[in-house]
């Protein structure tokens, strides 16, 4: 798992094997773990993470999509 960053209690990572699915982060939160499809942004799936708390976590999604997308690059390099 290679953590890209954190924001409060947020903490955006990859895990290292999941195959051939599309650009993506998974954030890890004190009540769960969601993941976002990064091209479109979207939620792709949520476990215990609050409707309030998805909506911030998408908003960070979006304003670092650029981030996210090269260094989910950098990791499929690897």
């Amino acid at each position: 798992m290679t953590t890209v960053m954190k924001i409060g209690s947020f903490r955006f990572h990859f895990y290292s094997d999941e195959g051939n699915e599309p650009p993506h982060i998974h954030v890890a939160t004190p009540d769960g773990e969601c993941k976002f499809w990064l091209q479109p942004v979207r939620l792709a799936r949520n476990k215990g993470v609050l409707p309030l708390t998805i909506r911030k976590i998408e908003k960070i999604v979006f304003e670092n999509q650029l981030l996210l997308m090269g260094k989910y690059n950098e990791s499929r390099d690897k």
